[in-house]
């Protein structure tokens, strides 16, 4: 996600994501200060220090109190300093960032950045929440708009899928012509009941293609070729001509395929 810029009081003030958390710049947030004013001036602070001790304390598991208690000792002692990056690398912070490049200086996550800003002004802090909480409304409404077109697209795209599985996975039903046809083996009495056309028929129109009509079935198809051989079984011990049980088999595999095509276990599996 790209940086963000928000404006407080005249101030432009950059917004980054770190760790999957807002972190916002006390370098642009200093441009508000009247007079010298450095961030070293905060940290040596012993209620800064405290803040930002706790802050930790509760958010980052990796802390290191041992650093920080000496730090804390120290603090607000007039010769006394401490830089950004010597509190970051001593006491394993997370709350407090210095970063190079581009968007360089020195990043506080969002709480810190606001007890920074009472630093500036009182009126500079109230501004400075009430402006990152606008920024915090649009982006979650441009998420809102995101998701409810994503969403539509899936309900488009669904629709279009299962208009296409019921033209060409649900099977068609074999004309008075095709049932009295005989066929050279059973195999191929079950591929037209369910593919709608004999091994052949579909080696010829797929040349290119290596293997056979079932070795590019769907899994729907699949289940219900295996369910087919055995009621293809059955209907030959009762005895059915060839013709009754190529139609008998069509209407079953039209029947299973709607069923399967809903099936959500199946849909698991894939």
């Amino acid at each position: 996600m790209p940086n963000k810029k928000i404006i407080v009081r005249g101030t432009e003030i950059t917004v980054i994501k770190l760790m999957d958390n807002d972190y916002i710049s006390l370098t642009d947030m200093l441009k508000a200060k009247d007079g010298d004013f450095f961030i070293s001036d905060w940290l040596r602070n012993r209620n800064t220090v405290e803040f930002l001790g706790i802050w930790e304390s509760v958010y980052n598991p990796n802390f290191n109190y041992g650093e920080f208690a000496i730090i804390k000792s120290h603090a607000g002692l007039n010769n006394y300093k401490i830089s950004v990056k010597d509190w970051v690398e001593k006491t394993n912070v997370t709350g407090l960032k210095a970063t190079a490049g581009r968007y360089g200086g020195t990043y506080a996550h969002k709480d810190i950045a606001f007890e920074f800003g009472m630093w500036i002004s009182a009126e500079f802090k109230i501004y400075l929440i009430k402006e990152f909480q606008r920024l915090k409304e649009s982006e979650n409404d441009r998420l809102k708009l995101e998701w409810n077109l994503q969403r539509t697209l899936s309900k488009i795209n669904y629709q279009i899928h299962t208009d296409a599985i019921k033209e060409k996975i649900i099977p068609p039903e074999l004309t008075k012509q095709q049932i009295q046809m005989v066929y050279a083996n059973e195999a191929d009495r079950l591929n037209v009941a369910l593919f709608g056309i004999t091994a052949k028929q579909w080696r010829d129109a797929h040349s290119t293609l290596e293997g056979n009509i079932r070795d590019y079935a769907t899994i729907e198809q699949l289940v219900v070729l295996s369910n087919l051989e055995s009621i293809n079984s059955v209907l030959i011990h009762q005895g059915m001509d060839q013709s009754q049980r190529l139609q008998q088999l069509n209407k079953v595999a039209i029947t299973q395929m709607k069923s399967l095509v809903g099936n959500q276990k199946l849909k698991q599996i894939k």
